[in-house]
């Protein structure tokens, strides 16, 4: 009976995890083959990125005000200058990046998409030493060989590679360097008060939407205009269709963001990276049967050396992680136990003195 009680909380816990990486399986993978069908017959993907945006502000705001009225406390709302100051350059960077990747699917399969999209953790890194987030270490010179490797095999000699959609991903990509970086840097600052992503989704929207509308403009307005499946509609189900086809990308687009930070919350940002390998490796299966995605084996040697850079990069930041931590601990520990010596002399001494004036005042 005792060892089935020991066993209970670990068992909640692990399938409370279970349950939680396929909620945020369910919208990760969800969004990126809804993304590829969605623009097989509707090929204006700014269009749809800026009702995405808007739809994520919307459910923000709403969230927002919910919790609001439940705990009693103002929602943050940072000041005009602060916002353009600290805000600005993140909400380019993920608009751009958002926005390339779905224009991407124009020209190349989930597959080509997947694997060059994994290359971000390298941007990511380069940012993060030129921010000083992360320090050079001789093991990154390893990761970055493994991933640039795998790159190279998965896209050599490959069927259904597209040049221009292989660059809009990889610009995609470095763009995605920055803005996780940004984001970083934005959600640890606590003057600003945006550690909570639903507050970061809500201020970054409306400056994403300034930021990809004037693309939109150059790129889809004026064939969009023109389009009989929205703005020349001539059945009303058909523009009924589109705008539901639209609203389900956005309910995917926050439900990712939401399955993100509730993954996070509750487990760790290391149980976020390893269900992200995974989903790689789940998303390059499904396309591979589900939409005749060609792969050959030099392609699939590709994929694994890239994953093999990820999961290093993963297991070597835990352990430098642990042993930052552990010294972190000692020197605290050290830290107190000189405030302890330098306490316990000082009562000494001033015990010392004490007695001192009880021996002059004897003398006297």
């Amino acid at each position: 009976m005792s060892e089935l009680s020991l066993c209970l909380p670990f068992l909640r816990k692990a399938l409370l995890t279970v349950t939680l990486v396929l909620f945020y399986y369910c919208f990760s993978i969800g969004i990126t083959f809804y993304n590829k069908w969605v623009m097989k017959n509707f090929h204006y993907p700014i269009f749809m990125t800026l009702i995405h945006l808007v739809m994520i502000f919307t459910f923000s705001a709403m969230s927002r005000t919910f919790a609001s009225w439940w705990t009693g406390k103002s929602p943050i709302c940072l000041s005009w200058k602060l916002y353009m100051k600290r805000v600005a350059a993140t909400a380019l960077a993920t608009a751009l990046d958002i926005g390339l990747s779905n224009w991407s699917f124009l020209f190349i399969t989930v597959s080509l998409y997947t694997m060059t999209k994994s290359t971000a953790i390298l941007f990511i890194l380069f940012f993060s030493i030129v921010f000083r987030l992360e320090r050079l270490r001789p093991w990154l010179i390893m990761v970055i060989l493994l991933i640039a490797g795998g790159l190279f095999m998965f896209t050599y000699m490959s069927t259904q590679f597209n040049m221009k959609g292989f660059i809009l991903v990889l610009v995609a990509s470095f763009l995605g360097g920055i803005r996780w970086t940004l984001t970083q840097i934005l959600t640890q600052k606590a003057d600003l008060g945006l550690q909570n992503p639903i507050d970061t989704m809500y201020h970054l929207q409306p400056l994403m939407f300034i930021g990809l509308f004037p693309l939109f403009l150059i790129n889809e307005g004026l064939s969009l205009s023109a389009s009989e499946k929205l703005f020349r509609f001539q059945e009303t189900s058909t523009l009924l269709y589109m705008v539901f086809v639209l609203a389900t990308g956005g309910v995917l687009a926050f439900g990712l963001g939401f399955s993100e930070f509730l993954l996070v919350s509750k487990t760790s940002s290391l149980t976020l990276s390893v269900a992200g390998i995974f989903k790689e490796v789940c998303t390059l299966v499904l396309a591979s049967h589900l939409l005749g995605d060609q792969l050959s084996t030099l392609n699939w040697l590709g994929f694994a050396m890239c994953l093999s850079g990820i999961s290093l990069h993963v297991a070597l930041k835990v352990i430098y992680s642990e042993d930052a931590s552990k010294d972190k601990m000692t020197n605290k520990i050290h830290d107190m136990t000189m405030t302890e010596v330098g306490m316990e002399l000082l009562l000494k001494n001033g015990q010392a003195n004490e007695d001192s004036d009880e021996e002059d005042v004897i003398y006297q």
